[in-house]
């Protein structure tokens, strides 16, 4: 089975740690990860430095997955010949991916008319001003159509990338790749934790709350528990949750113990009734259902399914 080829579309001035973004989760032997530009030669840097990139837009040819790691200045159009190299890829079916101002770039194309995508915070209202076609949402982290997908500021490419690296592999996979990053695997909520338009923000971090909860998830925590945990009243933590994370607790809690659930699906051959005690849900019927609910198939269907990509004889290319 030959790695999923992964091809950046870089330009300048060219932001490395959307770049390093990609670079550092897809940077592995199920991955192939390569740069291109419209123009080899030297590319000019946000910090300051060049990047020495050998390959052309011909490199979008071969890609299974085509990253634009940022595109800036904004307001820049593409080029006919990068708008006709990506609209080529789309139409073969390679994956789009924009991180950050990527957005502006994929836009362009076309190909995002009609679509809930995301961009930056910041620039969400330039972008919807732009390209009136687009439905841009302000307030999510990323979002995945399958064939495209769109994330915001800088920092949630790495969440996209590790999202899709847990369709395409798993989440145990994903979760390796995290814990070498010192990364959580997956971060709940959206932008607008991250927003500083004079929203009240909370002076306590809920890092240590997680942590706790994180390890007791065979356990029957409910909302009430976190919220004893730091001695404040359930209201008071929601108000903390959404401030701080953008969801309520019971989201967040549900979110792990699913994560948890994958995992167990891909990792081991434990019987269902067996998964339910060890994520803290209350019955088989309620796993399946909160399954289905997140993921869109049962259980069994997802364990089939990562475990045939898996299997030696699987025809499907990565």
């Amino acid at each position: 089975m030959s790695p999923h080829r992964v091809v950046a579309l870089v330009s300048a001035l060219q932001g490395s740690f959307e770049l390093g973004c990609a670079a550092v989760v897809f940077g592995n032997d199920r991955y192939r990860f390569s740069v291109c530009t419209e123009r080899p030669g030297a590319v000019r840097t946000r910090g300051g430095f060049d990047l020495l990139v050998t390959s052309g837009l011909r490199a979008l040819d071969r890609a299974d997955t085509i990253v634009v790691p940022g595109w800036l200045p904004v307001g820049r159009m593409p080029s006919d010949a990068v708008l006709r190299a990506l609209r080529r890829a789309h139409r073969r079916g390679a994956r789009l991916v924009s991180i950050c101002s990527g957005a502006f770039a994929l836009a362009a194309t076309g190909l995002l008319d009609g679509r809930r995508i995301t961009t930056h915070w910041r620039q969400c209202d330039v972008l919807q001003k732009q390209f009136p076609a687009v439905q841009v949402d302000p307030d999510v982290l990323y979002i995945d159509h399958g064939d495209i997908a769109t994330s915001a500021g800088s920092g949630t490419g790495i969440d996209l990338c590790l999202h899709l690296v847990r369709n395409d592999h798993g989440a145990a996979y994903a979760a390796q790749i995290a814990r070498t990053m010192v990364m959580p695997p997956h971060r709940e909520g959206g932008q607008v934790q991250y927003r500083t338009d004079d929203r009240p923000q909370s002076p306590d971090a809920l890092g240590a709350l997680l942590d706790w909860a994180t390890e007791r998830l065979a356990e029957p925590i409910t909302v009430d528990d976190l919220a004893a945990q730091l001695n404040v009243s359930p209201r008071t933590l929601a108000r903390r949750f959404a401030i701080e994370l953008g969801v309520a607790p019971g989201q967040w809690l549900l979110a792990q113990r699913i994560a948890r659930t994958r995992a167990l699906l891909e990792e081991t051959d434990l019987p269902i009734e067996t998964i339910v005690t060890r994520v803290g849900l209350s019955s088989a019927t309620n796993l399946r259902r909160r399954f289905h609910t997140a993921v869109r198939t049962t259980p069994s269907a997802y364990r089939r399914a990562f475990r045939a990509q898996k299997s030696p004889e699987s025809s499907r290319s990565m």
